[in-house]
């Protein structure tokens, strides 16, 4: 039962996580309804009912877009999902590294618009040449999240597989 649960706003843009405990306490006190469930029951003296998987608010919640993401190797990680943005690899942290697309030698700066996640091999390999002199390009463009970053973040190995259709665009 410690599954966090997805918090959708009203229009369906995934606010936070919060614990089952909260997301029942909400669905109770009719601040939410909820979207995806899972198979097993939560029993209470009077009441029974599905462990939610997602709930979403019934009064919109207006979402701060210039919210300040620091620029860290954990969330490079997760913008890119753990995956080798030259080979396509997925790899746990420990053998992934942090690629500037123009290298610092060459005018490169550390932004999140400049760096991507790089198995060692491909780094290796590219080494400080610009994607167009090494022919490797990244397979995304690299581009400063939205707060729901933390989200994939908090869970990348815990996610359940209904949030994929609330998460895609995020």
């Amino acid at each position: 039962m410690n599954t966090p649960v997805l918090v959708l706003n009203a229009s369906y843009e995934p606010l936070h996580l919060v614990s089952t405990r909260r997301a029942v306490l909400l669905l109770l006190k009719d601040k939410a309804e909820l979207v995806e469930a899972a198979d097993q029951i939560i029993h209470a003296a009077s009441i029974q009912l599905p462990r939610p998987l997602v709930i979403r608010l019934r009064r919109y919640i207006k979402i701060p877009r210039n919210l300040h993401l620091p620029l860290t190797r954990r969330l490079i990680y997760a913008r890119d999902q753990y995956t080798c943005q030259y080979c396509g690899g997925r790899f746990p942290p420990a053998q992934l590294t942090l690629d500037h697309v123009i290298p610092k030698s060459r005018g490169g700066t550390k932004t999140w618009e400049n760096l991507v996640t790089a198995c060692r091999r491909c780094n290796q390999r590219k080494g400080d040449r610009t994607p167009a002199e090494a022919h490797m390009y990244p397979l995304r463009a690299p581009y400063r999240p939205r707060y729901v970053a933390l989200v994939w973040l908090k869970t990348q190995d815990q996610r359940p597989a209904v949030w994929e259709k609330y998460m895609e665009g995020y």
